[in-house]
């Protein structure tokens, strides 16, 4: 039988740009096997899906190795208990080695020990150890076991530490390089700066360090890549810093070679170049880390530690060792560890950190609870139902991960351009160096203009060094980093912020599709309705007491299964009114039934069930008809003959609907809903929430149809339903948003999945869609806007227009600007707050007059 597609993230160390991106994606898709592959650089991931039949983990990280890439190991040593000889070595370490995601394992028999390197993303330390017990050996871990997200944030602190040594190194020394090359500008200061920083020999002394230090990742990287036939923006920072190094060099040891007029070095250019391109990418590490913010608060809610009891032994284990059906102990303040069913004590546990609902949860025997959320007062037994990667936890944090190393359609723009960078930037650097040096140089020269942060006129430099920097300059402010960084960093803060209110995105093309909505689709029954109906008005004839008939009505109904004699049994039990037994019970078929109660002859049904026995009910028929009028289902109730009063019954609306409606109405959007129900119910529903335009009579099967028509009219629809019943219309709608799923939402149909059964999280998606469109298009722009207006600066292209002319050193700071701001932009989304969510936390806004008002049951 053949293997099953599997999905996988692999980490990816060394990317910068989206032009790495397109490499890495174009290495994975030739790999036997792969069908799809989506490379993220906010994430530094790689999500694919595979045939394990045709390809292995390893062939994957070959891949990335191959162009100049590394997927990042972690290393592991467990204790290893039962070896006895040299075979048992060897079937320990063929069993590590043998799960995917291991690199390498190293079993010591004398010391009782096997040291794995592996792939956190990939393999977990419980299959680790669970590989080891399969060949009939214990295992524990010794020490601190890094998990995925240790390893994230080490490597993203690595960064940060190891680009602010370089910063610190090249910074200081590019100070004096720029000391000493401005000595003759100090005036008064010269008498502090020693005469010899001026010296060629000195600057080269200095730079060198700058270049070969700080500078050596630009020059190891882009080598690595060419190895393999790609190219990158490390490419372009070697090239500008190479050029300018070398030039220098070749000026200061041959002045008379001509590559810079009398008395220029470029050593300037080379330092600072480095020292500017070394701050952006610190900076960039500062602040891509934090895009992913949400997605690390998720998963350091997952637990650690279990109490499990097991022999009537209490004992605390790894959280991953527990297995459905053992029972777990938690005691207050403590984290539930995995998913489970309670079946012993009481408490009130907080689930807002997953849900949003910031009220705690009462939780009793046979209530479920979630792995990761916190108990708050009490102390209660469970037995554990979803462990490992099927809890609700996992779920929530496997979704967001998705939507997050998922591509938008917006970004295909990116990546096409990605595609054709560097290779074009260098093309154009060449055209503009042979331009200068040929024709505009002699045809434009102004000899008192200058270049920004050089201390050189035009004169000095000569016609080869204008020509140099400004090619070099075209290289440097050309870099397309904040273009491959505008979307997928504003994805990740977007598809974190929506899951702090329970709202999962799919994926980007949910987010980017969610934006662009003109006509949302509520389903009727369990979505905008409670789908329960409840008693909503009792009216008694004269000389008869509204409890009485309701008290009367609702003992008849008892045995009844009846929604609608159900829904009056609830009301009287809400009353807390006693219930007599009914003495005799029969049902009318399409007309409601027929009982003896405390004596008392009952009838109780519809108006046809009144005109045949030839019960008057002249004196009920005005507040009936009114009553019918607003969408509710009415029944009489006649006593011994006589019309003793009737019932009204409805299906209520949801707390907040109305609310809910107003602010999509503010928003732009049509709003419409769909039901079975005839058109004057729905009518009467749609009026007490402002709904514009009514589907009523729509049998189940016909929904997605109708969604399909007002596509056809040009709508781009959005519709809301339970998930199950209602998926194809979720499918057929641009987005589907499943309402009310709870927490196994692994099994929800749609592309936007709203965990708490909250009609104001539909504003809370679209809200976040839009917020998150809007940075995406703001980043583009001026990512975009910069490489548009910088290449023909940096070209030269306005001068002699403007004396000034940008240097290399300036374009580099321009390019660290342009990424950071890109990134900075993004961050400002961890700021917004949804409309209905304002005020009060995730509580809400005050809520409106409570939307009681019903939907018309079904008729007996």
């Amino acid at each position: 039988m053949p293997a099953s597609p599997e999905q996988l993230t692999l980490p990816v160390q060394g990317m910068t740009c989206a032009s790495c991106v397109a490499h890495v994606e174009k290495a994975l898709r030739t790999v036997p096997g792969v069908h799809e592959v989506v490379v993220n650089l906010g994430t530094n991931s790689a999500r694919l899906t595979y045939d394990p039949a045709h390809a292995s983990v390893d062939d994957l990280r070959a891949a990335v190795s191959g162009v100049g890439y590394q997927v990042p190991t972690v290393e592991l040593t467990l204790d290893v208990r039962g070896m006895t000889c040299a075979s048992c070595v060897a079937h320990v370490e063929k069993a590590l080695t043998g799960v995917p995601g291991v690199a390498a394992a190293t079993v010591n028999l004398g010391l009782g020990t096997a040291r794995v390197g592996y792939i956190p993303d990939v393999v977990s330390v419980a299959r680790l150890k669970q590989a080891i017990r399969e060949v009939g050996y214990e295992a524990s871990e010794r020490g601190r076991v890094v998990d995925a997200l240790d390893r994230e944030q080490q490597v993203r602190a690595e960064e940060v530490r190891r680009q602010g040594r370089n910063l610190l190194i090249a910074g200081t020394i590019g100070l004096l390089v720029m000391i000493g090359t401005f000595y003759d500008m100090l005036g008064p200061l010269q008498a502090f700066v020693p005469a010899w920083l001026a010296e060629k020999w000195v600057l080269g002394l200095l730079t060198t360090p700058i270049v070969f230090g700080p500078g050596r990742q630009f020059f190891v990287n882009s080598w690595r890549g060419m190895r393999h036939g790609v190219t990158d923006m490390n490419l372009l920072y070697a090239t500008g810093i190479g050029a300018a190094y070398g030039i220098a060099v070749i000026n200061t040891l041959f002045p008379d070679a001509g590559f810079g007029g009398e008395g220029a070095t470029f050593f300037e250019s080379a330092a600072l170049l480095t020292g500017f391109i070394v701050l952006g990418r610190w900076l960039e590490a500062l602040t891509r880390g934090r895009t992913s913010e949400a997605i690390r608060k998720l998963m350091k809610l997952q637990p650690k530690v279990a109490r499990v009891v097991r022999d009537g032994v209490e004992l605390e284990l790894p959280a991953d060792e527990v297995v459905p059906g053992d029972l777990l102990r938690v005691r207050p303040g403590e984290s539930i560890p995995v998913d489970g069913a309670v079946v012993e004590g009481y408490s009130a546990v907080d689930e807002s950190m997953l849900t949003g609902e910031s009220i705690p949860v009462e939780k009793r025997a046979g209530d479920a609870v979630i792995g990761g959320t916190m108990n708050k007062t009490g102390s209660f037994a469970f037995t554990a139902t979803r462990v490992g990667k099927e809890t609700a936890l996992a779920q929530i944090i496997r979704l967001v991960e998705d939507a997050q190393a998922s591509k938008a359609p917006i970004q295909k723009l990116a990546d096409w351009v990605a595609g054709h960078f560097i290779l074009g930037v260098h093309l154009l650097a060449v055209v503009v160096f042979l331009f200068w040096f040929f024709f505009g140089y002699q045809l434009y020269f102004d000899p008192a203009s200058s270049f920004i942060l050089s201390p050189y006129s035009l004169g000095a430099i000569g016609v080869f060094g204008f020509a140099l920097l400004l090619s070099v300059t075209v290289l440097v402010i050309s870099c397309p980093c904040a273009v491959g960084l505008a979307t997928p960093s504003a994805m990740m803060a977007g598809t974190g912020k929506a899951a702090e209110y329970g709202v999962l995105f799919k994926g980007a093309e949910a987010i980017e599709n969610a934006s662009k909505l003109q006509t949302i689709v509520f389903d009727k029954t369990g979505t905008l309705t409670r789908g329960e109906p409840s008693v909503t008005d009792i009216i008694a004839a004269s000389g008869i007491a509204e409890e009485d008939v309701l008290r009367l009505a609702a003992a008849a109904e008892q045995h009844s299964e009846h929604p609608l004699g159900e829904a009056i049994v609830r009301g009287a039990q809400a009353r807390a009114l006693t219930l007599a037994a009914p003495e005799e019970f029969a049902a009318v078929p399409g007309r409601g039934i027929t009982a003896r109660v405390e004596g008392h002859s009952l009838l109780l049904g519809n108006r046809k069930l009144m005109e045949e026995e030839g019960i008057g009910i002249v004196a009920l028929a005005t507040a009936a008809e009114e009553l019918e009028a607003a969408g509710k289902t009415v029944m009489f109730v006649a006593m011994d003959g006589q019309g003793a009063g009737l019932i009204a019954v409805a299906d209520t609306l949801k707390e907040h609907a109305a609310e809910a409606v107003a602010t999509l109405h503010r928003m732009g959007l049509e709003v419409a809903m769909i039901t079975g129900d005839n058109r004057r119910t729905a009518e009467a529903i749609a009026r007490q929430v402002g709904i514009d335009r009514v589907l009523a009579e729509v049998l189940p099967q016909d929904k997605a149809a109708e969604v399909k028509r007002l596509q056809a009219q040009g709508r781009r629809v959005a519709m809301v339903g339970d998930g199950i019943n209602d998926a194809p219309a979720l499918a057929q709608a641009e987005v589907g948003l499943a309402i009310g799923s709870g927490t196994d939402v692994a099994k929800e149909t749609g592309d936007v999945i709203l965990i708490r059964d909250d009609i104001r999280d539909v504003v809370v998606a679209l809200e976040v869609a839009r917020a998150t469109m809007r940075k995406v298009k703001q980043n583009l722009f001026w990512a975009f806007a910069y490489n548009i207006l910088g290449i023909p600066i940096g070209a030269g292209l306005f001068y002699p227009f403007f004396a000034l002319v940008v240097s290399p050193e300036l374009a580099a700071a321009f390019m660290a600007i342009s990424s950071v701001s890109v990134t900075l932009n993004t961050l400002l989304l961890k700021r917004f707050v949804p409309s209905l969510r304002r005020g009060s936390g995730h509580g809400g806004e005050e809520q409106l007059a409570k939307a009681t008002q019903p939907r018309p049951a079904t008729s007996r």
